[in-house]
This record gives structure tokens, sequence and C-alpha cells, in this order.
């Protein structure tokens, strides 16, 4: 009986069970049922332990993956009941919080792993030297996702403590990149919240950061917003953009390089270096801009892009994911990232083989990118549910694995 098998049997045990409740003398003849144990095998028993008390070395494994259950928040103690376990009340529907001390590799594969857990405590026993944190946090909303976010008056401190177990590891021009969000705005107020410059100076103050860059995230398939100044009192504009805040530890030893993700030239640009360049002499901004004859004539492999990075929220990840979620009766994240935003950071600022991370790490989409680039890789995510739709995103990468206890987290039994 393999261990998958045995955390499918013992799952669907409960889940078939009266009120979801079983004792354990009932679940041991179950699994065995199931799993096509007889009797005297199951009531077997063999030496345990220093000790060497006979014990039932098949029961002992199911108490074993029941364990496992427990700590994953899918099964508990009926309280007052000696041996008697049920789903928890919203097992497959709510969400799971890993809870403190919970540090549990979900899924991996050869170039990565995810890890439910709390980053604050994951990361703080991890020395893996890392060139690149790449992570969209929780915002500091009024209105709290399903997933919860900090408050806007503790937001700077949540995210230096966060952070502070990267920065101690980061590598010598190594960079950090967060995606945050714009519209915060003052209580009863249309004036925009000053956090995020709060922010970048704390990052700068406390934890040594140097401002590189803020690149906006222009998406133009947002929805109309923010509803109640923009759309109600109509005394703001709909918003477009998010901010993507790029830090350095090093500004002299940055590991970026542009060449790394240079864009097509338009059929303009290349007509015109194939021609020699520009045949013309022209002067702009009282000399500060100058065009002389063969400029743009040198071919090259393509144009810098620009400080703006103009996306859509959906990508063909994000239909998988939902597929996914939807087929195993997962709730859906409620603000997924197209992978395209990290995928664009690593190329630009990591080199292959190098460590990306990914604090709070969602549906794994800077896992998914590093994966592909030929990163290594690990991310963080405190939502059990998750990590488990996330987990089918890799399932056809070098090495995958997924931690057996994952396949009773859904609505129904895998």
């Amino acid at each position: 009986m393999n261990q998958l098998d045995l955390f499918s049997h013992i799952g669907a045990a409960y889940a078939e069970a009266p009120g979801g409740a079983l004792e354990n003398a009932a679940l041991y003849r179950l699994v065995a049922k199931r799993a096509g144990i007889d009797s005297e095998h199951l009531d077997a028993r063999a030496p345990i332990g220093n000790a060497g008390a006979l014990r039932s070395p098949v029961k002992r494994k199911i108490r074993w993956y029941q364990q496992t259950l427990k700590q994953l928040g899918v099964i508990e103690r009926i309280p007052g009941e000696r041996g008697i376990w049920r789903l928890t009340e919203s097992a497959g529907k709510d969400l799971h919080k890993a809870a403190a001390s919970v540090k549990l590799v979900a899924f991996s594969t050869d170039l990565g792993i995810a890890i439910w857990g709390r980053c604050q405590e994951v990361y703080s026993g991890i020395s893996e030297p890392i060139a690149l944190c790449v992570t969209s946090p929780p915002y500091p909303l009024r209105q709290a996702r399903a997933y919860g976010n900090p408050e806007e008056a503790k937001y700077v401190d949540f995210i230096c403590e966060a952070l502070e177990p990267i920065v101690g590891n980061l590598i010598p021009g190594g960079s950090i990149v967060l995606n945050i969000s714009n519209d915060i705005f003052e209580p009863k107020s249309p004036a925009r919240s000053l956090y995020v410059e709060r922010l970048i100076l704390a990052l700068h103050d406390r934890l040594g950061l140097s401002l590189m860059d803020r690149m906006p995230w222009v998406n133009f398939s947002k929805p109309p917003g923010p509803t109640y100044w923009a759309c109600v009192n109509r005394v703001q504009l709909t918003t477009a953009y998010e901010p993507v805040i790029w830090f350095t530890n090093d500004p002299l030893r940055v590991r970026s390089d542009n060449r790394r993700v240079l864009e097509a030239h338009t059929e303009r640009h290349t007509r015109l270096m194939q021609a020699g360049g520009a045949h013309r002499t022209a002067v702009y901004g009282n000399g500060a801009y100058k065009i002389r004859p063969n400029s743009y004539g040198r071919v090259t492999e393509g144009k810098i892009p620009r400080n703006v990075i103009q996306r859509g929220h959906s990508c063909n990840d994000t239909l998988a994911y939902r597929e996914h979620a939807a087929a195993l009766g997962l709730p859906m994240h409620g603000a997924m990232q197209p992978t395209s935003i990290p995928d664009f950071f690593i190329r630009f600022l990591t080199e292959p083989g190098e460590m990306v991370v990914d604090l709070f790490g969602g549906t794994a989409r800077t896992g998914l990118a590093a994966e592909r680039l030929g990163r290594r890789w690990i991310i963080t995510e405190w939502i059990l549910e998750y990590l488990r739709g996330a987990a089918e995103l890799f399932r056809n990468h070098h090495g995958f694995g997924m931690h057996p206890g994952l396949l009773a987290v859904n609505g129904g039994i895998a």
C-alpha cells in the first residue's frame, strides 16, 4: 500500500462517514477494506521503537497519516471524545491558513519547492543565497480579501519584517521587486494614502535597500475603480496601473542586464537601421538631444524596454489554474498576477541557476516563471488551497512531486 493510496483511503473514509466522523477502530477497518488488507495483516503486531513494544505497523502508519491530515486542517478531534476524529466543518470549502510553526513542502520539482507556511518563519531558517525576490504582498485594503491582509497602519512593519530574512541572504547586487496597490485612500477621503512613500523610505532606512525604479504596471483591462470616488462621486479617474517597486542592496553591483529583456524593433526602426540610419542633422532640447547622419544605423538585436509594464491581468496560466481549481472544488484566488510579470523581472535581474523567491506565493506564478527559465526557486504561501490548485500547473515539469496530504485538500477526494 503506497502512501498516495493510503492518504486517499483515509480521506475517503472520513468523507463517506456519517457527519464526517470516525472512531479510530472504524477508520482502521474501512481503510483496510479499501486497500484490500485482510484483518489478520491489519491486526498483526511487531516490535516498534526502542522499547520494542508490540504494535500493529499498519495501524501505526494510518495514525501517522491521520496526524498529517490534522496538521493540514482537514480533520480535527471531537472535543471530549477519545479516539474520534471528524472532517473540519469547512474542510475543502474554506481557506486553511498555516498555523504558527507549520512548514510543509506542498510540492516540488528538480528546480524548486513550494512551502505551506508563514514566510517569516520559513525564510528565517533558510541560508540559501538569493538573487531575486519578486512578490505581490497582500494589499492594505479596508475590506479584506478572503486570504486576509494587514491594516494600513501596520503595513510598513509587516513588509519590513517579512523582507528582513530575505535581505539578509540577498547576494551583492541582488534585487527585491514588490507589486503593491496604488488604490489605498485616506479614511473617508478621495486623497490617496502615502503608504507607498512611507514603505519606500522604511525599506531604505531600516533594511538598507536602494530604490532602483518605480515601474507602473499598466492594465487597461482593470475594472473601473475606485468605485466610490470615480464611479459614484466622480472626483477621481478610473485606475489603470499598479506600482512595481524595484530595490537592490548594492546599486553599484546590481545584477540587472537589459540585454536579457530586449524587445523587437518596430518595422519602421528596422527599415531605418537597414538604410544606414538617419540622413539628417537635428538638435532638440537646447542641445540635450542630437541627431547626426548615420544615427541609429547600427543594427542591434532589439530595443531596450521602457520602464512601463503593459500587461493584462489574465493569461493562459490563469485560465489553467481556474480549470484545475474548479475541477478540484477549490476556492479561487481573488487576485492572480499574470505569469508575464515575474517572467520579465526574472529574466532582467537574474541568470540561469540563480535562486528566486516569493514570500506571498499565491498561485505560484513566480515559481512557474522561474521553473520555465531555468532558475531555482522557493515560494511560500499560507493558504493551503491555493497551493493545491497551483500544484497542477507543475505536473509536467521534471521531478514534480506533491505531498500526499494535499490529495485530500479539495471538494472531494483525488
